[in-house]
């Protein structure tokens, strides 16, 4: 599975004009589930997310989590992440999850967020959706776990 992750001081995410979820200050996560991830590299990604020391701590340095701060938490699918480029100026998907394996990894990923952190908003899962942010830093790191 593989994230893009993004520390933002507020995000939402709306599908034909309805949002479907809201953070104030926390994480924007992209979240794409590849041909064989399993619920275990779901698990394993969302623990290093909660984990992932990006806030700043009262003198000024990255040091604080999410779990630290209890900000908020939005996750968004994104098998566009799984694009390769190697082959031309068209990216080939191939290496996404096939749609119900990649639902079924989402979803699960989504509840184990909820279970574990209090503050948690989503996307709608194959949806054409409009995500709008603002990047507090800017933070951007990317994150694969095999």
């Amino acid at each position: 599975m593989q994230a893009l992750i993004q520390r933002v001081s507020q995000a939402h995410v709306t599908v034909d004009g309805r949002e479907t979820g809201r953070i104030g200050p926390g994480l924007l996560v992209l979240v794409c589930a590849e041909r064989g991830d399993t619920k275990a590299q779901a698990d394993k990604l969302l623990a290093k997310l909660l984990k992932l020391r990006i806030f700043s701590d009262p003198a000024g340095k990255m040091n604080l989590s999410l779990l630290d701060t209890a900000g908020g938490l939005l996750i968004v699918s994104q098998f566009t992440l799984a694009a390769d480029t190697s082959g031309g100026n068209r990216p080939s998907f191939t290496g996404a999850a096939p749609p119900q394996e990649g639902l079924e990894l989402y979803d699960y990923f989504v509840a184990q967020a909820k279970a574990q952190h209090s503050l948690v908003a989503t996307g709608e899962y194959g949806a054409d959706m409009r995500v709008h942010l603002i990047n507090d830093g800017p933070v951007t790191i990317p994150m694969k776990i095999s």
